[in-house]
């Protein structure tokens, strides 16, 4: 994060078009996401997915085709060519915009041909526990794990992968058979320092990368150093996280710093998605990494889809326990919504319409943690899928009320002291003091998710006998007197967010 009260947007959704135009869309939004108060933008995986022009960018084919090389059917990616890939990351440079990729090391689809590997399936929820026919102890399956890239023809990287690279799969041909299988040639294991979800959680999807593989652990390094020195990137937001060796992110993001620093970048940001709810796992991967990556918070997250949920009966005090943002925050991401959590989708949990006002206040408004906006949230989107039970749905959704104003409050009146006053199941409320270098700045804010009513808060002596106005038009043109001690009652409506600032500004 470059600057106080940094904010970045996740520029992109699971449906997002896969018309080859998108990269030119970020290109000319580059201007409204700088004056929108953003300071960097978190952008889809950019190189040739499996799927080719189809692909989200998490089924990783080939991380040096960035929609350059006639390769799964197509030259563009889903977002369209390297060209329209790099004017677009110039023109968010070109408005003092950090650019984060995102990158998935964990696994390859779309392999180029199959070879004959030694294996043993594995119970899909305990993945230690090896399925073996004693007629036949030794399994051979014939799987997809040679990438030769030869749309490429070598270009950048003359590396190949085959099976010494890979520790399991989930189908062999030769049996037309869909399961998890672990490669056994050579003393193969699962990789060790992984989620221990299902036993050991190392397999996800596709070809799983075997991350102690020294020619796969090379051939990264030469791959981050290459993508840094061609896109100018300033940080990055790395998939699936949990289920790659921990401690390979440590020397990896070292050389990263270091490549940045000898390119005349002053940092290089990273940010994990580590998928739990559960914050003492979100600490044993900060302290396996040795801190060198911030992660998503997940369990702040989740909380705010129970929350929307509830009914009401939720209680509001213990909103920031269990959570990084409040255990870490200096290495949390908080967000309401993202690709992975919106409706349809594989880890679907989204926040009901009626709370994203508040909970997107609640990471916008306070002094911990680096926000992310999601896309979705802000533009709106829609789009049709087939849900868990098979039937298909339509989805719209709609921009959040009031996003862009909490962004320009963020800017303009976030600063200074904060004084929480989580006392109530059902209300709770929040000031900043405002700071010396921006004048007229400071803020109280309330949440209800129960009845309308009133919290006195402390926005501070220095606005002791002033006056607070409504911020956001919900409360019809109200104001809140500041009393000598420097508290004042503000007032907010049933199941909504008040945001209030001094009458000066």
């Amino acid at each position: 994060m470059s600057q106080m009260n940094g904010v970045m947007m996740q520029y992109f959704h699971w449906y997002t078009s896969n018309d080859g135009t998108f990269w030119n869309q970020v290109r000319d939004s580059a201007r409204t996401l700088g004056d929108c108060g953003f300071s960097a933008v978190w952008l889809p995986p950019a190189y040739k997915g499996q799927a080719g022009a189809h692909d989200v960018g998490y089924g990783v084919y080939d991380l040096y085709d960035l929609g350059e090389f006639n390769q799964k059917g197509s030259v563009p990616t889903k977002y369209g060519t390297r060209v329209q890939y790099l004017e677009a990351i110039k023109a968010l440079h070109d408005k003092k915009l950090q650019v984060y990729a995102d990158i998935v090391f964990n696994h390859k689809g779309g392999a180029d041909r199959t070879e004959w590997v030694k294996a043993v399936e594995v119970q899909g929820d305990e993945r230690c526990f090896e399925i073996v026919n004693p007629e036949k102890p030794d399994c051979w399956i014939e799987a997809w794990t040679e990438f030769t890239f030869p749309g490429r023809a070598g270009k950048y990287s003359g590396f190949t992968w085959n099976y010494d690279c890979f520790d399991g799969t989930d189908w062999a041909e030769n049996l037309y058979k869909k399961a998890i299988f672990k490669f056994t040639n050579r003393g193969k294991d699962w990789d060790q320092m992984v989620s221990g979800e299902n036993g050991n959680y190392d397999y996800l999807m596709f070809s799983d990368v075997d991350m102690n593989c020294p020619e796969v652990r090379t051939e990264y390094a030469r791959w981050g150093r290459w993508y840094l020195e061609t896109t100018g990137i300033d940080g990055i937001r790395i998939d699936a996280v949990k289920h790659i060796q921990f401690s390979f992110f440590r020397e990896w993001l070292d050389h990263m710093r270091r490549v940045a620093s000898l390119n005349a970048k002053s940092g290089f940001f990273a940010v994990g998605e580590y998928w739990s709810s559960n914050v003492e796992e979100l600490h044993n991967y900060i302290r396996s990494t040795h801190g060198k990556m911030s992660l998503f918070d997940v369990p702040l997250h989740m909380k705010f889809h129970y929350i929307s949920r509830a009914n009401g009966h939720y209680d509001l005090r213990t909103i920031l326990d269990g959570t990084l943002t409040k255990d870490q925050p200096a290495l949390s991401v908080p967000f309401v919504e993202n690709h992975d959590s919106q409706p349809l989708q594989s880890l679907e949990s989204p926040v009901d319409w009626w709370f994203k006002p508040a909970a997107y206040a609640f990471i916008l408004l306070r002094q911990d943690g680096y926000p992310c906006v999601f896309y979705a949230d802000w533009f709106g989107a829609k789009y049709k899928d087939k849900g868990r039970d098979g039937k298909e749905y339509e989805i719209n959704m709609v921009p959040v009320p009031h996003l862009p104003r909490l962004m320009e409050l963020r800017q303009s009146h976030a600063y200074g002291c904060q004084r929480d006053r989580f006392e109530h199941a059902h209300m709770i409320g929040w000031t900043r003091e405002g700071a010396a270098g921006h004048p007229g700045s400071g803020l109280a804010a309330v949440i209800s998710i129960g009845g309308g009513g009133t919290m006195w808060l402390e926005p501070g002596k220095i606005h002791a006998n002033g006056q607070y106005r409504d911020a956001l038009g919900n409360m019809d043109g109200t104001t809140v007197a500041i009393n000598a001690d420097g508290w004042g009652e503000f007032p907010v409506s049933g199941g909504s967010i008040s945001v209030w600032i001094p009458v000066s500004f």
